[in-house]
Parts: C-alpha cells; sequence; structure tokens
C-alpha cells in the first residue's frame, strides 16, 4: 500500500507516525515547506513538491493535511488520480466543490474518510452505547464547553501566523473546533436547525471570530449548545447530556464519563484503559482507514458526514452575520 501525505504540520507528522507504527514504508510526502517545525524526522523519506508529479507515483491513498482552505486543491486532483482519502476536518472552509469531490470519489469507486477523531474516543463510544440503551431515557438537551488558549497550541510558531488564525487558510474556532457538531450529530441524530452567535472578543491579535455560542436542534427534539473559544486558561473540554431519567457526563481533564441514574440515585463511571492517550484516537483512526483500505471496513465519518457539518457550519456564520433566530437545513443528505 501507497500513502502520499500533503501537509507535514503536527498533524501530518502524527499521521505520519501512526502508519509507521501500523508497520506502513511506502510513503511519499508532498510539501510546501511552509511549517517552521524541524525536518529531522523525514529525512529517510522522499519528498516532492509538485502535486502532479507526487499522484504519478499512484499512491492508493492521499492524507490530506494541508491548511482547511487548501484542502480541495488537494483533494479533488487526488481523487481524479484514483486514490481514497484521509481528509483531516473540515473538509473545508466552505462548501464550494464538495459536490464535485463527492461525484469524482463516486464515480471511481474511492472512499473517503473524514478526521473526525473523537469518533474513536472510549468515553464517546461508551456514551453513545449508554444512549442506544436508553439508559438516561429521552435525550432532552446537551451542552458542550471547549475553550483553550491559541498562542498555546503551537510554541514553535507565531499564533497570528498558525491557519487556525488566519481567514485565508480557513481559520476561525468555528471551522477549528468544530468537533463537537459532529460528534453531537452523531450522537443525538441529525441537525435541523441552527442558531449562533460568533465574534472577536478577546485582546488575541486574530483576523477571525474568537468565540462562538451555537445552538442545534436535533431530530426528535433535543436541543445542544456548544460554546467554543480561543481564550480560555486552563483548556477546558467538557460534555453533558441530559435525559428523562438522568445525566451523562464527561471531562477531558478528568477523562471518564459518568452517568447518573434517577431511578436509582446511583452513578456509574467509565475510565478509559490506563494506556490511553490523546494519539489513541489518532491511531484508532489510521487503523480503521487501513482497514477502509483494505475492504473489511466502511468509514465511520463518511464524506456525506463532512459536507453535512460542513453545512451546519455555514448555517452557524449565516445565522451570526444576518442576526437569523434560527437557520433551517434542508434534508439533502446523501
Amino acid at each position: 500500500m501507497k500513502f502520499l501525505i500533503a501537509g507535514l504540520g503536527s498533524i501530518g507528522r502524527r499521521h505520519l507516525r501512526n502508519l509507521i507504527a501500523l508497520g506502513e514504508r511506502d510513503i511519499l510526502l508532498f510539501r510546501t515547506h511552509h511549517v517552521n517545525l524541524p525536518d529531522a524526522d523525514l529525512a529517510s523519506f522522499l519528498v516532492e513538491t509538485d502535486l502532479q508529479k507526487a499522484l504519478a507515483t499512484k499512491p492508493d491513498a492521499v492524507i490530506v493535511s494541508n491548511p482547511t482552505s487548501l484542502h480541495l486543491e488537494i483533494a479533488i486532483p487526488s481523487a481524479s488520480a484514483g486514490c481514497s482519502l484521509l481528509m483531516e476536518k473540515p473538509l473545508s472552509a466552505n462548501e464550494e466543490r464538495l459536490s464535485d469531490l463527492q461525484k469524482i470519489l463516486a464515480g471511481n469507486k474511492r472512499e473517503c474518510l473524514v478526521g473526525f477523531q473523537f469518533r474513536f474516543h472510549p468515553a464517546f463510544q461508551q456514551i453513545d452505547q449508554w444512549m442506544k440503551e436508553g439508559r438516561i431515557g429521552k435525550i432532552i438537551s446537551a451542552n458542550v464547553i471547549w475553550g483553550e488558549y491559541l498562542p498555546g497550541w503551537h510554541p514553535w510558531e507565531d499564533y497570528r501566523n498558525s491557519y487556525s488564525a488566519r481567514q485565508d487558510l480557513g481559520g476561525g474556532v468555528v471551522l477549528t473546533l468544530c468537533h463537537p457538531i459532529d460528534y453531537l450529530r452523531w450522537m443525538l441524530g441529525e441537525v435541523e436547525a441552527v442558531s449562533a452567535f460568533t465574534g472577536k472578543v478577546s485582546e488575541l491579535e486574530l483576523q477571525v471570530e474568537d468565540m462562538a455560542e451555537i445552538t442545534m436542534q436535533h431530530t426528535g427534539g433535543t436541543i445542544s449548545h456548544i460554546h467554543l473559544d480561543y481564550f480560555r486558561q486552563p483548556k477546558h473540554h467538557d460534555l453533558e447530556i441530559v435525559g428523562s431519567n438522568g445525566t451523562i457526563s464527561w471531562d477531558e481533564t478528568l477523562g471518564k464519563a459518568s452517568l447518573y441514574d434517577a431511578a436509582t440515585g446511583k452513578w456509574l463511571f467509565y475510565e478509559p484503559s490506563p494506556d490511553f492517550e490523546r494519539n489513541t484516537l489518532f491511531l484508532e483512526e489510521m487503523r480503521h482507514f487501513l482497514a477502509i483500505l483494505s475492504g473489511s471496513a466502511t468509514p465511520v465519518c463518511s464524506l456525506g458526514d463532512g459536507i453535512r457539518v460542513q453545512k451546519i457550519i455555514a448555517a452557524v456564520y449565516r445565522s451570526a452575520s444576518e442576526n437569523q433566530r434560527k437557520i433551517i437545513l434542508s434534508d439533502d443528505r446523501k
């Protein structure tokens, strides 16, 4: 199996390490050399700076890990060349050309896995199972708070030059921290309507929004709310789901999921195995991608899922910019 990794920032290098850990060695790197990271760990790999020349080597799969606004510049030619894709989230900075990518992949009978790695979190998988079992009754509401200080993300670069901070590269807190849109949609059901406020509210030097308040209405009536920001110190990321018979919660710092059963008045706790770490999510994601390529699995987060998240993101920005109380999403899922 031959792989092409497009974009060698922190996430591209993580995917490289995980491919190696899973026994893959036939890996070509496509680079523009814009990242301020040492290259010693890349010295043993072939590097190409021309995408067409890289695709001419006929990779089986391309990992798209360059800045968000440039994803489709890699993904569409790669799909046209007959490659399957692992695309970092979100798919793009907007909805343009996503349908073109979808048609090309379908025509070539190739797959796309979208990199929402929280789908591989064992605590989230347990929470999903608890809800499927009806452990807290009818799901009524959910709340996510996720904030972390952007200047602390990548110590090797000026945060003002990072893709997360630049509009031209697809930055902004909504696009960059869009994981809750995906995992709430996965666990609570499809999103039918959105209301949002976004803004630049801190003293950080940014071209993009650093805070968002997003409310989503799901199929069946569940209401979820997401708070995102770039300025919280220390980092905080938690999830609470309220049902008619109890509550489920998860806190990233504590690492465990909790379930309160109102009928018994008792708590149930789930903790991942002691060897669990953040990279476990990405390693399991890559393991799943290899299974997709071998034909033994289908994507748990498909291109269609990624496109739906992109539509929700577009609705968030539209609601905020037009001061609309609610944006209704059409049911055009593929």
